[in-house]
Parts: structure tokens; C-alpha cells; sequence
């Protein structure tokens, strides 16, 4: 039996895996660092797995053993130190009984795997197939997983976005132009509806609302009498008419002498060092889920509901949807007037 926090757990296990996979996201450091602290803790040992579920099929090098020093000074570093990728291989029954037998063969009993959906929906039939099982840390700037307020990077992402915006204000207003800024979310739109507010753009376009461009050809129509002189438009890179060049295109052809710049900020929405709530997000979620692991728990997401840790079924969080919240859809609406 191990006392933890004043909880007890019992704990069959010797040693445990992580890694990272999919697309990287700011805070992905400061989770490895978690995991491998807690673990450490705890008297587990702990591998890490580099380039993600490519790596797991590859063994050899790619199979590295974590210590406290391993994970020193890496908090604050965007990326991922074990790197990722996305594999086909792993998609295959061979290429996961290649991951298995070399799973096996370094004695590895439990994973913490840090991603999206992609890297839930693997580990889950990873599960099912081989019985090893998995919790996962949510690391994804889209926040679009159901099961967490918050998924890390997320944040970061978000303020990276509206220091752009920022930036980008100064010379709309110096020139007296509108700017549509793309931002990323193929099918999420969190991050461009808290840049909006946060951002104090005018308008915006999301994957999850259904509207056409008529709604921005509105909004300008209907200034043509205040004296503004420069607009800030956000557009998901999901919306359902197109990106940011689509929808300057529609514009153009309905208003007359639309003077408009495009600005897609694309992965530097990724990168950079993670926001202080990223960390401690990150930092929560890693440690839970080594003593989730621990306690026996399997095939589930960590995550905060209302600052509380809970673990949510992979299935459920990769499929259950996830909706905006109705409030803030509401202030765009009511600072656009």
C-alpha cells in the first residue's frame, strides 16, 4: 500500500510508460515532468516513449528510462521533449503487436498518453486488444474533448492568439482597414470565441454555428454610418463556408470598396512557452493520471470539471460533444452593437 496525500492506493505495478502524440500543444513538458515526478514518488519506474505510438512500434532508442533530472528545466519549454507523430502503422493489427511485444519486453505495465483524439481512440483498442492499460492527459490547443474544462494548451494558445490580435489592431486602425484573422480549429471553435472577446474583435465565424458570410455583410452595411474606421473579423479555419481568404473573396464581391487584409497565424498558435494556468493545468492532470493508473483505473481521460479532477471514459470523451458555452456566444452578440 502507498500514502499519498492522505489516500491510499494500492499499487501492483513496477513501472509505467508516457509519451505524446498527435499535434503538440504548449504544457505537453510540463506534464512528462508530472507524470515522471509522481511516479517517481511513488517508487515506479519510468520510460519514456519518443515520437508517440511510431516510437512504441520502432523500440530500440526510442525507449528511454525518466529519472527527476530528465525532466529538470523543461516546465517552461513549449513542444514536447519526447516529440510526436501520427502513425499508420499503429492504425494495423501488426503494427500494434509490434508496439506489445516491445511494451513487453521493457517490463512496461502501464502508459500515460498525452494527446487528442486520435491518441485516445489508439490506446483504447490498444486496451482491448492487449490489455494494458492506458490514462490519458488531454494535450490539445482545441480544447474540443469532453470530459475537461480545459485541455492543455489551450490557454497558451489563446493568448498567443490575442497578442496578435493586438498587434494587428494598431495597424488596422492606422489604416483605417478590416482584418480577417484565421485562426486554427477545423472542427472546434473555442479558440477563436474566446479570442474574440478577448481580442475585442467585431465579428466571428465558428465551425459549430451555421452561418453564412451574409452575417458579416450585415454588420458592415449597417455601420456605414459610425465613424469607426477599422474592424477586427475572426474566422475559425473550420467554418463551414471556408477560411479567411474564402470569406475576404465573399466579401469583396458584396461590398463595395472593402478594404480588407487577411492574416492566418496557423501553428504559431502551437508553439511558445505554456501560460502559468497550463502548467499547473498540466502539472494536476499528470500526477492524477500516474495515481489513477495506480489505483487500477484504465481506458479514461483526466480532467478538471469545475477545478476538480475527474476521469471521463476515452469513449466518452472522444465522442460525446463537447458544446460552447451559450454565455460567451451571447457577449459577442452583445458587444457588437
Amino acid at each position: 500500500m502507498v500514502l499519498s496525500q492522505g489516500l491510499f492506493y494500492f499499487c501492483a505495478m513496477k513501472k509505467i510508460a508516457v509519451f505524446t502524440s498527435g499535434g503538440d500543444s504548449p504544457g505537453m513538458n510540463a506534464c512528462i515532468r508530472a507524470v515522471v515526478r509522481t511516479a517517481i514518488y511513488h517508487n515506479l519506474e519510468v520510460v519514456g516513449i519518443m515520437q508517440g505510438y511510431k516510437g512504441m512500434i520502432e523500440g530500440g532508442e526510442n525507449f528511454i528510462e525518466l529519472n527527476s533530472r530528465s525532466v529538470g528545466n523543461i516546465i517552461q519549454r513549449g513542444g514536447t521533449i519526447l516529440k510526436s507523430s501520427r502513425s499508420k502503422e499503429f492504425m494495423t493489427p501488426e503494427g500494434r503487436k509490434k508496439a506489445y511485444d516491445n511494451l513487453v519486453a521493457h517490463g512496461i505495465e502501464g502508459i500515460v498518453c498525452i494527446g487528442g483524439n486520435g491518441t485516445f481512440t489508439g490506446a483504447e483498442i490498444f486496451f482491448n486488444e492487449f490489455g494494458i492499460p492506458s490514462i490519458g492527459a488531454p494535450g490539445t490547443i482545441d480544447n474540443d474533448l469532453y470530459g475537461t474544462d480545459f485541455t492543455i494548451g489551450f490557454d497558451t494558445a489563446i493568448n498567443t492568439a490575442v497578442d496578435a490580435i493586438d498587434k494587428i489592431r494598431d495597424t488596422a486602425d492606422s489604416h483605417g482597414r478590416v482584418f480577417l484573422i484565421e485562426l486554427m480549429g477545423r472542427h472546434a471553435g473555442f479558440i477563436s470565441l474566446a479570442a474574440t472577446i478577448a481580442g475585442g474583435a467585431e465579428q466571428v465565424l465558428l465551425p459549430e454555428i451555421v452561418e453564412d458570410h451574409s452575417k458579416v455583410v450585415e454588420f458592415f452595411k449597417g455601420r456605414t454610418n459610425t465613424k469607426k474606421s477599422f474592424s477586427i473579423v475572426i474566422v475559425a479555419e473550420g467554418n463551414i463556408e471556408g477560411g479567411a481568404f474564402k470569406i475576404d473573396e465573399l466579401l469583396k464581391k458584396e461590398i463595395p470598396n472593402f478594404d480588407s487584409r487577411v492574416v492566418i497565424l496557423g501553428h504559431i498558435q502551437r508553439g511558445g512557452s505554456p501560460t502559468a494556468y497550463d502548467r499547473v493545468l498540466a502539472s494536476r492532470l499528470g500526477a492524477g493520471a500516474v495515481e489513477a493508473l495506480m489505483r487500477g483505473e484504465k481506458n479514461k481521460m483526466a480532467g478538471l470539471i469545475n477545478n476538480k479532477f475527474v476521469l471521463t471514459p476515452f469513449h466518452d470523451a472522444i465522442y460525446m460533444k463537447k458544446d460552447l458555452n451559450p454565455d460567451l456566444v451571447r457577449l459577442v452578440e452583445i458587444f457588437n452593437c
